[in-house]
């Protein structure tokens, strides 16, 4: 089989999308030139559309055959609630196995891609069109206060068991509202302060009741949102008791509330966990617990925690294509691991795997591209326009260490930092010239983008400036080898950069040129890789001082804010302690002391 090695494009990197358009500037950069057009499938709305009959993978067909499985159309929604999805270019072929990498337990996103139409509702391939998925169809009502959802009639779990309105109050009632799971609600439900209700309508309707107009619930629902995020939502701690909905027939099991504390505790240890509620966390999470019910497309058989993480296909799922061919058409998916990012990319140029857009770096794009035709592969990019590939996420709730604290929190030196690094030889040397150097300020193209200017706003290499802003802060004494000094007279000022090995971006990598650049503004960088649940484990403690990590959402703030202020507590690198103030209502964590930081968070 082909192995493509698909990378992500950086931020609002600009590209001709046809051969004209390469025509007309043959001066655009190898990478721009490797860009396509955005395609995708269609999901057909009209149920005079629907298949009438269906067919099944020859694997669940022989299943049937023995008495292990219902027939296919015993195991479909009702004829009128399929999700039929016309595919882009052709009917797929049953079988095989989709070869792909790994980088470790905490690579659980590199799965959660690929099962993600388990959540309520989702968005059209172009990103701007909200669509169904897990719900058929939605309402909201005219004054915002209510969002309805409509489930699929006779939807089952992987296991065969009902997909109702029920796993949804029972997630809600037994899971969410219990303080010992979820002390802190999330804002996600939030209206001015004040938290929604989830009702039960009829056994494939559910309500969602705010106080007040909330027109962006449903918008909530589509995101990668705690709520609206599925199964995957759970993926990180303490996220994973989120998701809006989860099997109640198999998780009841594991709450004190249907089964005696002692009794739970006692599993609990002998499965070698400290309590029944990280035993619960455990049974919750789909990329662990095998016998963990899904309604995603495939799910898993190996745990992500081994050498081979192995998901395989669901015989209930949901979908079907516009000749009636039960989804998905792929029998598994074997995740094999990489050791490091090295490994992964010599594995993809030999030919080892047949789909792989994630940890792909463009810096090997060059040798990619050397040797796709010897090894039968074919290199895309996709175009992204969403936040940035590297950004230097400053912790301000950093408390480690007083002096660098204090600086960390001053703005004058947080821009003397950004004006001492050297962009375009960053794009140059990681991005191959396709990136586009600059803030995190919103596109131009973006609803929110508060102008052009803001790209380049404290974001240009200036180091005679930054030199100035230094010394305007009180660094002005030097070592002999022209380090500055800390002010508190404990020798030279040593600033933390936290970066994590073996991901997408070579975080590490570009620390490294960073801290080369800051020695001409006096800044002495110390760069420590780490590995990824590790970092974000001293991330969630506030015990980072800048944290190099990918920046998404400033386009879509609304929706995925935890990179650009710190108002998530399960990933809020910019201050965590903040982020459990913010999400508490002020019950837990640290007010921020900044008043912008206020501001924003207040709007």
């Amino acid at each position: 089989p082909a192995a493509a090695a698909s990378t992500k494009a950086p931020a609002a990197a600009p590209a001709p999308t046809t051969a004209a358009a390469s025509a007309q500037a043959p001066e655009a950069k190898l990478g721009s030139q490797l860009m396509g057009k955005l395609e995708g499938p269609v999901i057909v709305s009209d149920p005079a559309q629907f298949p009438k009959s269906f067919k099944e993978a020859p694997q669940l067909a022989d299943m049937v055959k023995a008495g292990k499985l219902p027939p296919v159309e015993k195991r479909l929604p009702a004829p009128e609630d399929l999700m039929v999805l016309k595919p882009l270019n052709e009917t797929g072929k049953y079988g095989g196995t989709w070869r792909r990498a790994f980088t470790g337990p905490g690579d659980g996103e590199n799965g959660n891609r690929l099962v993600s139409t388990d959540k309520i509702l989702f968005w059209d391939y172009t990103g701007a069109k909200r669509a169904p998925s897990v719900a058929k169809s939605w309402k909201v009502s005219d004054d915002g206060r209510t969002t309805t959802i409509y489930l699929r009639k006779a939807m089952r779990w992987s296991d065969g068991e009902p997909f109702t309105a029920d796993d949804f109050m029972f997630w809600y009632q037994e899971i969410y509202q219990n303080k010992d799971l979820v002390p802190t609600p999330t804002p996600e439900l939030d209206v001015n302060g004040k938290q929604g209700k989830m009702e039960k309508v009829d056994d494939y309707t559910i309500a969602f009741k705010f106080d007040d107009p909330n027109f962006l619930f449903e918008d909530i629902l589509a995101g990668s949102t705690l709520i609206g995020g599925g199964q995957a939502a759970r993926q990180s701690n303490p996220a994973s008791f989120f998701g809006a909905y989860t099997p109640a027939h198999y998780i009841k099991q594991f709450l004190p509330k249907f089964t005696p504390v002692d009794e739970l505790n006692k599993k609990a240890k002998d499965a070698g966990f400290d309590s029944w509620k990280s035993f619960l966390r455990f049974k919750l999470d789909w990329q662990l617990n095998t016998e963990l019910p899904v309604v995603g497309p495939w799910k898993t058989t190996s745990p992500i925690n081994t050498p081979n993480w192995t998901l395989e296909r669901n015989p209930y799922y949901w979908a079907v294509d516009t000749e009636g061919n039960q989804l998905p058409y792929i029998d598994k998916i074997a995740l094999t691991l990489a050791q490091d990012l090295e490994v992964l990319n010599l594995r993809a140029i030999s030919g080892e795997y047949d789909e792989q857009e994630r940890h792909t770096g463009m810096v090997k794009l060059p040798v990619f591209l050397q040797n796709q035709d010897k090894s039968g592969y074919k290199v895309h990019l996709d175009p992204a326009l969403n936040g940035a590939d590297c950004a230097l996420h400053v912790v301000q709730g950093y408390t480690g260490d007083p002096e660098i604290s204090g600086l960390l929190m001053n703005k004058d030196f947080r821009h003397a930092l950004s004006l001492g690094i050297d962009r375009d030889q960053l794009n140059e040397t990681f991005w191959l010239g396709t990136g586009t150097p600059g803030s995190i300020a919103p596109a131009e193209p973006s609803l929110y983008s508060p102008g052009p200017e803001y790209r380049k706003l404290w974001c240009t290499y200036d180091a005679k400036q930054a030199n100035d802003l230094l010394n305007k802060v009180g660094l002005t004494q030097k070592d002999s080898e022209g380090y500055r000094q800390r002010k508190d007279g404990k020798g030279r000022l040593r600033i933390e950069l936290a970066t994590v090995g073996g991901q997408f971006i070579p975080f590490t990598q570009v620390a490294e040129m960073i801290k080369e650049q800051w020695k001409k503004i006096g800044i002495q960088a110390d760069v420590k890789e780490m590995e990824r649940t590790l970092a974000f484990t001293r991330s969630q403690n506030d015990e980072l001082q800048i944290m190099l990590w990918a920046n998404d959402g400033s386009e879509m703030l609304y929706l995925f804010p935890r990179h650009a202020l710190p108002v998530d507590p399960t990933e809020a690198h910019m201050g965590a302690a903040y982020a459990k103030w913010f999400a508490s209502n002020g019950q837990q964590g640290k007010k921020p002391e900044d008043p912008e930081m206020l501001k924003a968070m207040g709007l």
